[in-house]
């Protein structure tokens, strides 16, 4: 399965310039073997299986896998917003050194919205549909600041105007249901943007936009990130996205983390055949081809996983070790961790 040859612009220069490593930058959320189960009638599902990574100031991380890996759980848990009642969470999310799994709710009301923000990827859900754009914007202003409504409502529209929402003045009165998917998840940036946070965090911020709205939210995305020196997490199973966003990528499946490293060195020589085949499967504008190269097999249930490697009744690096030993994430390069027995030789296949 060979990766094909793909022209990936620099993330630093994608994003705008950085003059800081990550390892230079300082950790402002650390997240530490951090675990999610839910409780369920037909057994205990381990959604996040102890996963650990950590953000810097200015960073731009993107944790990329497919539905139902395990990617918007585990930031649904770092934010402390996880509402079904037979979920578990443990392990460790210190932003600044503060713990918020298991804070209080004073704490995590300070931290949500004011200091850490999240774009869900279905604005009509998250959006309330009996009232209007601009009192959702002020009710920001009006909970977290104590502005007065007016004030709140001027806000309202000058946020609005910045995610370039057309007729910000007359369509501040208007309901989710009123507007189009993209200009929704302009509404839902704006909300995510109004208290100026530290981390915006992008849950799957284009899912059933078509391809043009897509680039104009994430090329938004981009500008606000630099504009307010923001650090971001970026959602998503969109490999083209990552390589024009994010600096540093993290891969996960079935719930764990299985590579990370800087995302120029990952998309080079991936370290994992999960990666490599989320790779090869790009289509290529200069080849004809009648089908694309496609990871064979399907995700396990998660009731039932296979023993050792998650990955290996898909892998075509299996070996027998795999079908028995859990590989664990570690060093393989400076800056690149691999979760796979057989990592050099993967990145060795180019």
């Amino acid at each position: 399965m060979p990766v094909p040859d793909v022209t990936i612009p620099h993330p630093a220069t994608a994003a705008g310039p950085t003059t800081d490593t990550a390892a230079e930058r300082e950790r402002i959320l650390e997240v530490a073997d951090l675990h999610v189960d839910f409780a369920t009638a037909a057994g205990l599902v381990r959604a996040v299986d102890g996963i650990s990574y950590s953000l810097g100031t200015g960073e731009a991380l993107a944790i990329l896998g497919e539905s139902g890996s395990g990617k918007s759980v585990g930031v649904r848990a770092l934010m402390g917003i996880l509402r079904d009642p037979n979920s578990r969470v443990r392990g460790s999310v210190r932003f600044h050194g503060e713990e918020l799994v298991g804070a209080g709710d004073g704490l995590l009301r300070r931290t949500r919205g004011e200091r850490i923000a999240m774009v869900f990827q279905d604005a009509l859900s998250a959006l309330n549909p009996v009232m209007s754009v601009g009192d959702q914007i002020a009710e920001m202003f009006r909970t977290h600041r104590g502005m007065a409504w007016g004030d709140g409502r001027r806000r309202a529209i000058e946020l609005m105007e910045r995610v370039a929402i057309p007729d910000a003045r007359r369509r501040v009165d208007a309901y989710p249901h009123q507007f189009s998917g993209g200009m929704r998840q302009r509404v839902m940036i704006a909300m995510a943007i109004a208290l100026d946070p530290e981390v915006l965090i992008a849950d799957e911020p284009t899912t059933a936009l078509d391809v043009t709205v897509q680039a104009q939210i994430m090329e938004l995305i981009m500008e606000l990130r630099q504009e307010r020196r923001m650090s971001l997490i970026l959602i998503t199973h969109d490999v083209g996205v990552v390589a024009e966003v994010a600096e540093r990528l993290i891969v996960m499946y079935a719930g764990r983390i299985v590579e990370h490293g800087a995302t120029l060195d990952v998309y080079d020589a991936p370290g994992h055949p999960y990666t490599r085949g989320l790779l090869a499967s790009i289509p290529q504008l200069d080849q004809r081809t009648d089908r694309l190269d496609a990871i064979q097999g399907t995700p396990p249930d998660p009731l039932a996983m296979p023993p050792g490697c998650a990955f290996h009744p898909r892998c075509p690096f299996v070996e027998a070790v795999c079908r028995v030993d859990v590989p664990p994430l570690r060093a393989v390069q400076p800056d690149r961790d691999s979760a796979c027995h057989f990592a050099e030789a993967v990145i060795d296949a180019g």
